[in-house]
């Protein structure tokens, strides 16, 4: 008894804290990262994998942490006590060291990240998952871009903008004053945050606010859900502008569907990724392959690449391809020397590079991949108000997407995969527990994953988090290819995933409690993730 209540006085003092901790959010996430992401971190173990002599496995701190921990009966308060204590220490050092040096474009920076981070992970619960406390953080946090904006005043030419900025920000506090489960995010982002984007850019210009550089969303981005929503250079190698652009695509085209680039001159990458399939092949595995072929479009927004993760670009990505066996079978060199001998290859690498090394061919081929992010499924046109199509099924499939189905905490939008928002510098991995068949008795797939490429235990069968984009057109589903509808993937995590169907996982990464998503539940999240295909 004196422990329960304890407990409740605990409870009682975390939510004033947490709401504190919300409150600064806007400024702490863009100042300081690093200290951010361990104060909110997910409730689960950190690996970070530099190169096999670099590994570090970091068990879980901060905030989250703490939240599921109060309402867990079986963790002991002095392990409470200890997360409360080095929360409270990390806190300590963030107040001691911070100095607040911003510019212009560094407020606008800041505030376009919040206004993202609230519409792609806050209202979704990613970092309330028992409190379900999002709403109520979502307007803490509005209440500080409200604060910024007026410390910024002096900076406004235009004070009806500033007048307009506090109205907006009125009417998004009243809105988000909501109950979690039945909130309706879909129409939140369409009137809210997609309207307070255009008044950035108004703002932006206003203030005369000159950029050095582009981050992930580009400067003028005023929509989640467009093609000008992301600087797409961020995400390569260089983050730099590609000269030439539509040149290179092109090229990059070409190469893509070449067969005598492979050593038996009868493969090449439009093999196995066929455009009317989303650039997937509709098959479980391809021959002589353990797995399903990924989706290509919109797999140049993420920070990791194949399935296991093991690739950092799309031009290390195409390495791998050449060198495999059982694909193109060959090398760099030979893929240089079998483009060096096609004259019109060399003339136009020469025209467009200078060069004509590997090293040009991958960037080509690299290019035409990046340029496969269209944004223009019937979701993004009813979101970006350019057309009224959607369905109340298709909405309502959204809402459970992004709410009630917690799908949204770990295939973050606008691109539906894993690579965290805002700052999208790193792509999620998850331990599912996905079967090796869908007979009854069937056991967990064999496939360790990402073990395989640094043998850390802690990491057998994780699988980078894909997009669900055109997800229509790219069944078989999962890393084997094991299910060959939607429905039958969402009664898979409807019921627990691995855990659900009755396998030991220790590092499970997906909550092994039912949804109780309804059947009809189901079919409108079915019917959401088809409104995704493009058009």
């Amino acid at each position: 008894m004196e422990v329960s209540k304890t407990k409740v006085e605990a409870i009682v003092n975390y939510k004033l804290a947490r709401g504190t901790f919300k409150t600064l959010e806007p400024i702490l996430a863009f100042v300081d990262k690093d200290n951010y992401k361990f104060l909110n971190a997910p409730n689960i173990l950190k690996i970070e994998e530099e190169d096999a002599t670099d590994i570090k496995i970091r068990e879980p701190k901060g905030f989250q942490v703490l939240e599921e921990s109060l309402f867990d009966n079986t963790v002991a308060l002095k392990q409470i006590k200890n997360t409360a204590k080095e929360t409270k220490n990390r806190l300590a050092l963030i107040h001691n060291n911070t100095k607040l040096k911003l510019k212009k474009h560094h407020v606008i920076w800041l505030i376009r990240d919040q206004i993202a981070r609230v519409a792609l992970t806050g209202i979704t619960g990613f970092d309330s998952p028992v409190l379900e406390q999002s709403l109520i953080e979502a307007q803490l946090s509005y209440k500080m871009v409200e604060t910024i904006l007026e410390f910024s005043k002096s900076e406004f030419n235009n004070a009806k903008l500033l007048k307009t900025w506090q109205d907006e920000i009125s009417k998004t506090i009243i809105d988000l004053n909501q109950e979690f489960s039945t909130f309706n995010r879909y129409n939140f982002i369409k009137n809210h945050t997609h309207k307070q984007l255009e008044l950035l850019v108004e703002t932006q210009k206003d203030w005369q606010v000159e950029f050095p550089f582009e981050l992930a969303f580009t400067n003028n981005m005023t929509s989640l859900f467009s093609k000008a929503t992301f600087n797409v250079n961020y995400f390569s190698d260089s983050n730099k502008p590609v000269v030439d652009l539509q040149e290179k695509i092109a090229l990059g085209e070409e190469l893509f569907n070449d067969v005598s680039l492979s050593s038996n001159k009868e493969m090449s990458c439009a093999t196995c990724h066929h455009k009317d399939k989303a650039f997937t092949d509709g098959m479980v595995t391809f021959s002589k392959q353990n797995r399903n072929t990924p989706t290509l479009t919109y797999s140049s927004l993420q920070q990791s690449f194949f399935h296991d993760g093991r690739a950092g670009s799309l031009e290390g990505q195409i390495v791998s391809v050449v060198d495999n066996k059982n694909e193109f079978h060959t090398n760099l060199e030979n893929i240089t020397e079998a483009v060096s001998k096609n004259l019109e290859y060399t003339n136009k690498l020469k025209a467009l590079y200078n060069k004509t090394t590997e090293r040009e061919i991958r960037h080509a081929i690299a290019t035409y991949v990046r340029s496969l992010n269209t944004f223009n499924s019937k979701f993004d046109r009813n979101i970006n108000n350019q057309e009224n199509t959607l369905t109340e099924s298709e909405i309502n499939g959204f809402n459970i997407f992004s709410g009630k189905g917690k799908c949204a905490t770990c295939h973050f939008a606008p691109v539906f995969n894993g690579t965290v928002p805002p700052a999208f510098n790193e792509s999620e991995m998850e331990l599912l527990g996905v079967p090796k068949s869908i007979h009854k008795n069937s056991k967990v797939s064999d496939d360790l994953g990402r073990y395989h490429v640094f043998k850390t235990d802690e990491r057998k069968m994780f699988f980078k988090t894909p997009t669900i984009r055109n997800i229509e057109k790219t069944g078989p589903y999962m890393h084997n290819g094991v299910y060959n509808s939607l429905e039958e993937v969402i009664t898979f995590y409807n019921n627990g995933g691995g855990s659900g169907l009755g396998f030991d996982l220790e590092y499970q990464t997906l909550p092994t409690d039912s949804l109780n998503l309804s059947k009809n539940e189901i079919k409108d999240l079915v019917n959401f993730m088809n409104s995704l295909s493009d058009n």
